[in-house]
């Protein structure tokens, strides 16, 4: 079983490499150190996903998305900015900054402001955005709750649980193309 932890031990666990379980805004969600590859790959593992695919970075403020958005035409910023926080997800031309097993095999990366109070602590607390795709084993529905992740995940040593509530939506953020507008989920 995994641990449960409250938000210090979260951000320790974080910042040791490990892949943290906590609340979004529909779903519950996994996450670890967009920076630290031995993280991602332990989080990739945990799951049974395809790196192929990249995750998403969710994070409290634009401002700790700069880094991801510099060199970004500042028109697309108005964009950015007129939907975030909330819950829509946008891929944006990587500039370089993203590390290759969070862009997967694609040019873009995908980047979220959220509005879910938890986790915008979450990553204030981390100093920076964190790694989030949904708390499940490939091709297995959502966690709803902390049970269902542990019934699913809780069985890997690298995972640590933050309680919390989810945020009252009941989709998924919705992801979409920075530069085309396409919609793709």
């Amino acid at each position: 079983m995994a641990n449960v932890v409250n938000l210090d031990e979260a951000v320790q666990w974080l910042l040791q490499g490990g892949v943290l379980a906590y609340p979004t805004e529909a779903v519950w969600g996994v996450g670890c150190d967009p920076d630290n590859p031995a993280a991602l790959e332990a989080l990739l593992a945990l799951k049974a996903r395809d790196p192929a695919k990249g995750v998403i970075q969710i994070a409290a403020s634009v401002e700790q998305c700069a880094p991801w958005l510099d060199g970004l035409d500042p028109a697309l910023h108005d964009t950015l900015m007129a939907h975030w926080p909330g819950p829509v997800t946008f891929l944006v031309p990587d500039n370089g900054r993203a590390h290759p097993l969070v862009r997967g095999h694609h040019a873009t990366v995908a980047l979220r402001v959220t509005d879910h109070p938890q986790v915008q602590a979450l990553c204030h607390a981390f100093g920076g955005p964190l790694v989030s795709t949904s708390a499940n084993l490939a091709g297995r529905p959502p966690c709803m709750t902390r049970d269902d992740v542990q019934t699913q995940l809780g069985h890997a040593p690298a995972l640590a649980i933050l309680d919390g509530a989810l945020g009252g939506r009941h989709e998924p953020s919705r992801i979409q193309d920075l530069l085309t507008g396409r919609v793709l989920r």
